[in-house]
């Protein structure tokens, strides 16, 4: 059973499979967020999604970075993240055309941190997210 369904902007249908969630900023008890943090909290993301969905290739979506205030501290100016950090096992019909579309699917996982803590789904799903080159990133694999 799918969590979601999402349309690539390839045209391609996507099937959410798993989903977890957390804060972004979650257990931070000093600073600011600002580039560096959040350049360790987006590759963090991304080494958390390998290592616990080997089994698959992993994508980073790259994250929309916020500027509201651009007094630097001593870290450099404010920059934000969205406010929820992702990662999703998702499924697909296989890529490579020659492969029985009965026995074989195509999967990928994906990072992406977004605004909510809702499911993407459909068209609505953020650009960035709909833009993946899922014939490029995914792995086929036979059921």
């Amino acid at each position: 059973m799918s969590l979601s369904h999402i349309v690539l902007s390839s045209g391609r249908s996507i099937e959410l499979t798993e989903l977890r969630m957390s804060s972004t900023y979650g257990g931070r008890l000093e600073g600011y967020p600002c580039k560096s943090i959040n350049d360790m909290k987006t590759s963090g993301l991304q080494r958390e999604a390998e290592r616990e969905f080997s089994f698959a290739p992993v994508h980073l979506v790259p994250p929309f970075r916020e500027h509201p205030d651009q007094t630097a501290g001593p870290f450099g100016p404010v920059e934000v993240l969205p406010s929820v950090a992702c990662i999703g096992v998702f499924h697909s019909t296989a890529v490579a055309p020659e492969l029985d579309p009965v026995l074989h699917h195509s999967m990928l996982t994906v990072a992406w941190f977004q605004p909510f803590p809702v499911a993407p789904s459909g068209e609505d799903a953020d650009f960035a997210f709909r833009s993946i080159h899922w014939e490029e990133l995914a792995q086929d694999f036979e059921l």
